[in-house]
């Protein structure tokens, strides 16, 4: 993974509101710039915060590099998984920055759908510039029960990133 400005992280995590016992959840599969800086702000906030680590290498590199907290997380967590949901946890923000083949991608999004609360967001940071995998995204968030899609391109100096919320009431 690209570094990520920490300027750039601060004003995206703005939008978390100040509210108690917020969960964020990261697929990842490299990186460690962004677990740190999520871990940080979680660890100052009293948020919980899991890091999905697709790789078993990457889990065992980044976990000591993280706060020591019981809120703070990391796990060896393969994407072929039949399902996601974990001890009943619901999630308000989900980041994901690990690389989800095309194939894979509707399947991520539908086994990720039932651990996001109702409201919550998926944030998805995908190259700076690839509209076709922006396009891809976005027409399977809403195939998937997710609404309000955008696209923020100027925050960060690699990625583009895909912000929607889980739809909740209908279908969903």
């Amino acid at each position: 993974m690209k570094p990520i400005e920490e300027n750039a992280l601060k004003q995206l995590l703005q939008i978390i509101p100040d509210h108690p016992q917020i969960r964020l959840l990261h697929f990842a599969h490299s990186g460690e710039d962004l677990p740190q800086m999520l871990a940080s702000f979680a660890h100052q906030n009293d948020y919980g915060y899991q890091l999905h680590a697709t790789d078993p290498l990457y889990a065992k590199s980044v976990a000591p590099l993280l706060p020591k907290s019981p809120e703070i997380k990391v796990q060896h967590f393969p994407l072929s998984r039949p399902r996601y949901m974990q001890q009943g946890k619901l999630y308000d923000f989900v980041f994901v920055t690990a690389d989800i083949e095309a194939s894979m991608r509707e399947a991520f999004l539908q086994r990720v759908h039932p651990i996001i609360k109702n409201g919550g967001s998926i944030m998805l940071f995908i190259p700076k510039g690839d509209h076709t995998q922006r396009f891809a995204w976005m027409q399977l968030l809403e195939a998937n029960y997710y609404v309000a899609s955008n696209t923020i391109d100027d925050l960060f100096k690699h990625y583009d990133l895909l912000i929607s919320r889980k739809m909740h009431g209908w279908g969903g």
